[in-house]
């Protein structure tokens, strides 16, 4: 019962422009399917394989949004049902999307992951390698992905003030491509904030959360 009183307070308290991820990786059919019935349709899952398998047994009208690191030769299993690729940090990976969409006959959508925080350990692009992206000719000429936001991850830390500070640094990012229109790119949402801190990247700007124990529970 606690996973619909959760969902149900957390969607209350989102504004209206804000799209909730519930990210369900590790979690059993049975939790997603209580979180459907109260109306979500949006889920996140970080393996492909576990993603895969849930799409295989659930109502087919979720959209699976695919929020972890991916290794290119498994963009292949997800290539017919993913909605969303959050993660995209480099030009390879978007090629291998593309590949896999044509293949599937798809327009994948993708959203390219910037590294804001100070930890090592977390992927992405930085503003450099974002705009050379961008203005790449092979960039161009993929005609199967469509780049629709940019995505961050803060780092790991208790202060707020680092946070909104890398929140702030993401969206100012998104600002700047954002009426950066053409028939591959147009950003419209950008994707920041997670159980812990989403209520203040929805302060700076954020459109799209993922959170995950704040419904789930802890894993």
């Amino acid at each position: 019962m606690a996973i619909k009183e959760n969902l149900l307070s957390i969607k209350n308290s989102l504004p209206e422009n804000v799209t909730l991820i519930a990210v369900s990786k590790t979690k059993p059919v049975a939790d997603l399917m209580e979180a459907y019935t109260v109306g979500q349709r949006i889920f996140g899952e970080n393996k492909i394989q576990e993603m895969t398998e849930k799409w295989e047994q659930m109502p087919k009208d979720i959209a699976w949004h695919m929020i972890g690191h991916i290794q290119s030769n498994k963009v292949k299993f997800m290539a017919p049902f993913v909605s969303l690729v959050h993660g995209v940090d480099s030009l390879k990976l978007l090629e291998e999307i593309n590949k896999q969409a044509l293949k599937n006959n798809r327009i994948i959508d993708c959203l390219l992951q910037i590294h804001i925080a100070e930890e090592d350990t977390k992927f992405g692009l930085n503003e450099l390698e974002l705009a050379d992206l961008l203005s790449s000719e092979t960039f161009k000429n993929l005609k199967n992905i469509k780049i629709v936001g940019l995505m961050g991850m803060a780092t790991f830390t208790e202060d707020q003030v680092q946070i909104k500070k890398e929140f702030q640094h993401l969206k100012s990012i998104f600002d700047r491509y954002k009426n950066l229109k053409s028939e591959i790119c147009d950003l419209k949402f950008l994707s920041m904030g997670m159980s812990g801190d989403y209520q203040l990247a929805i302060e700076c700007g954020s459109t799209m959360v993922r959170i995950g124990s704040s419904i789930f529970g802890n894993r």
